[in-house]
């Protein structure tokens, strides 16, 4: 058994959730998301007490045991993203990097000699806080937000893997609360022996 699986869901208030064969919508303030649940995993909604309960029918089965932590956790991130919202904040190091969003893009200034452009999806938000680095110490500062935590958290990683940090100087994009393992460069000695 998981035991993640086991734990039932607490709804939060002004969240809905409805059931229609496989498929799971909860609905709140931020918004509505919809998800088909696995054929081996049973939802059961209890509206009395307020909780969401997943069941595995077949425990015996590793698949099914598999997923049914994995649809608890979904269904809990698409409750708390529906009332709450998720977000993932970005810093880009680097002398003269910088971002700026344009409709539904947002164009970095990396270090390229090019601009790069990366278009948003369908229900993520860009809040840029400082749109260019001051320095090798000042990062440009951006937060990404969205009801969706899988949609979110796939954005945030494509705008890394556009410049990851490298572990030299550090320059690069990467998330706020991300350590670079730094690496000493290379050493020169005098010719003189």
């Amino acid at each position: 058994m998981s035991r993640i699986g086991k734990k039932p869901i607490p709804v939060a208030s002004g969240v809905k959730v409805e059931k229609k064969g496989q498929a799971v919508k909860v609905s709140g303030v931020l918004g509505s998301l919809q998800m088909d649940c696995h054929a081996l995993i049973k939802v059961r909604v209890d509206e009395s007490a307020g909780m969401v309960v997943v069941e595995n029918e077949h425990p015996a089965d590793r698949q099914s045991r598999q997923l049914h932590g994995t649809m608890r956790a979904l269904i809990a991130n698409m409750i708390t993203g529906v009332s709450k919202g998720f977000e993932k904040k970005m810093e880009i190091y680097g002398t003269g990097y910088s971002v700026k969003e344009q409709g539904q893009k947002l164009v970095f200034q990396v270090g390229f000699c090019h601009p790069v452009e990366l278009m948003m999806p369908k229900g993520v938000k860009v809040s840029i806080d400082v749109g260019a680095t001051r320095g090798n110490d000042i990062p440009a500062k951006f937060t990404l937000s969205g009801i969706d935590k899988c949609v979110l958290g796939q954005f945030a990683a494509d705008v890394r893997r556009i410049r990851p940090p490298e572990p030299y100087k550090g320059k690069g994009i990467r998330y706020a609360d991300e350590r670079v393992r730094r690496k000493v460069g290379k050493a020169f000695t005098s010719g003189a022996t």
